[in-house]
């Protein structure tokens, strides 16, 4: 082959050079574009205890917001209608999940104790990424020293700031592992023998949508040959609500109305969702058929904008056509139901076509109305 490759021109091998080098290019292009699965999911929601409960709790137009419930804290002594009263919340609503203070220390090997200083939100995360992988037709025992990585979400910490808040001599070893963002991810992964990337974000209500963007980002750069992607959120204590109350950001009526013209604030959810993903190309691994296929995804940041917490339109457009463009899409296509579009209604209107918002809505519009804003679970 070298004696063969001697007697080419010098045009000839700037030939092959060039050839070669347009190979690699492809290959790079398409490694930014491959297809990505859901191989698995898990879930517990208001109202919702899995998936498929979920998938009905929609279909069906299910109210999950309620009354808050006493175990969270006592309306009667902390409810107050005027969003500007001191150290009150001036809404009785939200979406709450039940049971999050059980759990079966003795399957996953945690002693009592630890258990105890655990964040509820790690419990249920240890829990669903074990329902997932089985969804997935994963076995976890066989996972163990993979390139999986572990993908977190989460933006609330009220069981580690009680914990911190209270006696110092109270205050465990076990009360920082229990507690920290850090920790929420790391657990996962040793829990389960996972060697990939680990990393825990809190952007606020896009918290998970940027775990799902890593996580996408490390399986195309061949960082990890899996990812468990979690979103959690658990509203445990009142400072959070009182904060929000204080921007007058709750609904005075109790509900979200998502994209709706009467649409006058919103309550808060809370829950834990976990998906598997894998590449297309190879599947994980996975026994059971994929439950999804996930094309693309971007992050980006509103820059300025009128306040702080207030969405930039045109910020949200570009990155919508910025995702489109690197997936060779074009919103004619009616992909608009893998994105979230951006909140404005007549942003998404005007810009990407009535039909377009029309097939988002209905994904998006009901986890809001009907679970309460789970900021962890993204927008």
């Amino acid at each position: 082959m070298h004696n063969e490759a001697s007697t080419f021109t010098p045009l000839q091998k700037a030939a092959i050079a060039l050839r070669n080098a347009e190979r690699r290019i492809k290959k790079l292009e398409d490694a930014a574009i491959e297809p990505l699965e859901v191989l698995g999911m898990a879930c517990r929601f208001p109202g919702a205890s899995s998936v498929e409960a979920y998938a009905k709790l929609l279909r069906e137009g299910v109210d999950a917001v309620t009354e808050t419930p006493i175990e969270r804290w006592d309306l009667a002594e902390i409810y107050d209608p005027n969003p500007n009263a001191s150290g009150k919340i001036n809404t009785r609503y939200g979406g709450f999940i039940d049971g999050v203070d059980e759990f079966d220390a003795a399957f996953f090997g945690i002693s009592a104790l630890e258990a105890k200083l655990m964040d509820p939100q790690q419990r249920l995360a240890l829990q669903l990424v074990w329902h997932a992988l089985e969804d997935s037709g994963l076995r976890p025992d066989r996972l163990r020293g993979s390139r999986t990585g572990v993908f977190v979400g989460i933006t609330q910490n009220d069981y580690g700031m009680e914990q911190l808040a209270g006696p110092r001599e109270d205050i465990r070893a076990y009360s920082g592992t229990g507690n920290g963002f850090c920790f929420a991810a790391g657990r996962i992964a040793f829990q389960f023998g996972f060697n990939g990337p680990v990393s825990a974000v809190d952007t606020a209500c896009s918290s998970s949508l940027v775990a799902m963007n890593q996580a996408c980002s490390a399986l195309r750069s061949r960082e990890c040959d899996l990812a468990v992607v979690v979103g959690m959120q658990l509203n445990l204590t009142p400072p959070m609500q009182i904060f929000l109350s204080r921007t007058q950001s709750f609904s005075p009526t109790g509900r979200c109305r998502a994209f709706d013209a009467d649409s006058d604030g919103f309550v808060l959810g809370e829950g834990v969702g976990v998906v598997i993903l894998g590449r297309s190309a190879d599947n994980g691994g996975s026994l059971s058929p994929p439950r999804a296929r996930l094309l693309n995804c971007g992050v980006n940041h509103d820059g300025p904008a009128s306040g702080l917490t207030v969405p930039n339109q045109n910020a949200q457009e570009s990155l919508i056509r910025d995702v489109l463009k690197r997936s060779k899409r074009s919103p004619d296509e009616r992909l608009a139901r893998h994105i979230w579009i951006p909140e404005r209604e007549k942003s998404s209107n005007d810009r990407f076509g009535k039909s377009e918002y029309r097939t988002s809505q209905c994904c998006s519009r009901n986890g809001f109305c009907h679970q309460g804003d789970i900021d962890a679970r993204g927008k």
